[in-house]
């Protein structure tokens, strides 16, 4: 049985840090592409930031620059470093797994695994 869970979300103020760590079990983490994706009320769920099992990393616009992926295959684990962070970041934030994902990696309905999510609320 898959499952992924999501950790590490709070409510910080604009301009602080936040780290999501993503975790996955019952699959070969290493053949997955791993996506962290979010949704504020409201709005669709979009993509934030994606590691490809091929080892490529990829960021929104929105995101880059401030958000960093690191993935570590021996732990199953995918951590969102989140700095300088702004209101407009207010959402729940989902860690995905999918084994065939195209390579732009954001696309929601190609992953096949998803967490439950953790919320991130900044203040202004």
């Amino acid at each position: 049985q898959v499952q992924v869970a999501e950790s590490g979300g709070g409510s910080v103020q604009a301009g602080d840090s936040l780290r999501l760590s993503c975790v996955a079990s019952g699959l070969i983490f290493g053949r997955y592409t791993v996506g962290w994706f979010r949704q504020a009320p409201g709005k669709e769920r979009e993509f934030v930031a994606g590691g490809s099992w091929r080892g490529g990393t990829y960021y929104a616009d929105s995101v880059r620059g401030r958000f960093t992926i690191s993935r570590d295959d021996a732990k199953n684990i995918m951590d969102l470093q989140m700095n300088s962070l702004k209101p407009e970041d207010t959402a729940r934030y989902y860690c995905a797994a999918g084994a065939y994902v195209s390579a732009s990696l954001n696309r929601p309905q190609e992953y096949d695994y998803w967490g439950q999510g953790t919320q991130v609320t900044v203040s202004s």
